[in-house]
């Protein structure tokens, strides 16, 4: 467990943080709303006809929507380590997704373990340090022992499950899945070690856990990282929001019926801080893990080429939004490439911290929507798993594999990564190679490791989806 060892130095990092922190009165409350492979194209926000998503399509509204925002991998796993500690997460060795049963006999770290190291200082740290009350509800999948457990990462309250993914309603006595290795993972817990199954469907459950969170104590300054597992598989979604969609059917149907019940959920706890008076100076941010897995959960990514797992567009472009009343104008677009890595730096400066975050890969937003800075957030973002990588600087991005020479296209005007330019390039090619070999420099090996024969199904799924298509929206 070496690799998990407490970095001395984290300790009076905090401290630091602590004594800059602005008078409480003055901080905002922080609800992060974050959903779980849904698609890019499937919400009102975002164009869609079909889906029903009336509580998000109000957040874009009165707030700021994003039509460039990214996050740091494909994949659920590394995607929300890096939202979590600000960082690229393979600076610190989670480059793979992290499903026990799916690694190489040759991971230096495997099942339960595999999360983020203790080393690294997590957003609920960071909020904690400057006196907020902190809550992670829903799904984790950051760590499944108990050191790596939410409470112990800067959340005083945690209500969700471990693993990566769980069926929607309870678990019976006699549920096969009970029998499964993997079990521990998906059950659900309160607090630490308090396992109960829940009443009713989880989506909806969770967002009335994050509304007692609220009403416990309202006058003190709170964050809560709400993580839907919504709309991961297994499909499942009640009979009343199935019936709200007579003219799908199957998956599509199912996942229209779980977004609908994500967006209630969502709406549940927007309610409720307008209920309380708390609406004006909270910051709401909704936003999803990776893109959408349309062959698993039917979900459209459209106009993006690519799915979950892969580098295309439609595997690392996500909806992204962000409401701040007090400070940020409503109704307004945000067109500059932004990352979920943004977050933390965000969250940080707005309630009062004063340290300059250099550690950080992320950087504080306000500044950017307010016109304070008119500059590019990012001149480069990076991705990476093993040998498949991806860099865009300005509208460029490269694109290297494993199986077939890189391809280079220009994303303001080809958005469906259609049209590859490298050989019309080359000096750019080149000079993109050599800044993304200069940032690989700067990375940790990983800490495990999937088996090979699951870098062949993301680059089968990608050819798959290689032309966006257009599914009913």
């Amino acid at each position: 467990m070496k690799n998990f060892l407490v970095k001395p130095f984290i300790a009076g990092v905090l401290l630091c943080i602590t004594h800059s922190v602005s008078a409480a009165s003055q901080q905002p409350n922080i609800v992060f709303l974050f959903s779980d492979d849904a698609g890019y194209a499937d919400f009102g926000f975002q164009g869609s006809k079909t889906m029903q998503t009336p509580n998000l399509d109000q957040l874009a509204n009165e707030g700021v929507r994003f039509t460039q925002g990214y996050v740091t991998d494909s994949t659920c796993g590394p995607s929300r380590a890096g939202i979590m500690t600000g960082r690229y997460q393979q600076k610190f060795g989670y480059e793979e997704i992290n499903v026990p049963g799916y690694m190489s006999k040759n991971s230096a770290i495997d099942g339960a373990e595999m999360g983020i190291p203790l080393s690294e200082v997590t957003m609920g740290d960071y909020m904690k340090s400057l006196g907020y009350r902190t809550a992670f509800f829903g799904k984790w999948h950051l760590g499944g022992t108990d050191e790596l457990h939410p409470t112990k990462r800067g959340f005083d309250e945690f209500y969700g499950f471990r693993g990566g993914d769980r069926s929607y309603w309870a678990y019976e006595v006699n549920d096969p899945e009970r029998k499964s290795a993997m079990f521990y993972d998906k059950k659900l817990e309160q607090g630490m070690g308090q396992f109960a199954e829940h009443k009713g469907y989880l989506t909806d459950v969770l967002a009335e856990k994050a509304n007692e969170f609220i009403e416990k104590a309202p006058d003190k300054p709170f964050f809560i990282f709400l993580s839907f597992n919504a709309v991961h598989t297994p499909m499942e979604a009640t009979p009343e929001d199935l019936a709200q969609f007579p003219q799908l059917s199957g998956k599509r149907k199912e996942v229209a019926a779980m977004t609908l019940a994500l967006d209630r959920a969502s709406g549940a706890v927007m309610h409720k801080l307008k209920a309380l008076g708390l609406e004006e100076n909270t910051i709401v941010v909704f936003s999803n893990d990776n893109g959408g897995p349309t062959d698993k959960n039917a979900s459209s990514n459209y106009p993006l080429a690519g799915t979950k797992s892969n580098f295309l567009e439609g595997g690392i472009r996500v909806p992204y939004l962000i409401k701040w009343p007090a400070k940020l104008s409503p109704g307004t677009t945000y067109d500059k490439a932004v990352s979920t890595l943004d977050l933390l730096p965000t969250f940080f400066h707005a309630g009062g911290g004063k340290k300059t975050l250099s550690a950080l890969d992320g950087v504080d937003l306000i500044p950017y929507l307010t016109g304070k800075n008119n500059n590019d957030p990012h001149a480069s973002m990076y991705w990476k798993k093993e040998t498949r990588a991806a860099i865009r600087q300005g509208d460029w991005k490269l694109l290297r594999y494993p199986d077939r020479p890189a391809e280079l296209y220009n994303l303001a005007n080809d958005i469906g990564e259609q049209h590859d330019l490298a050989a019309e390039q080359p000096e750019r090619v080149r000079k993109m190679f050599k800044d993304f070999f200069a940032w690989e420099m700067t990375l940790e090996r990983p800490l495990w490791l999937l088996k090979r024969q699951y870098e062949v199904y993301d680059l089968d799924r990608m050819d798959k989806y290689r032309v966006p298509s257009k599914l009913e929206n």
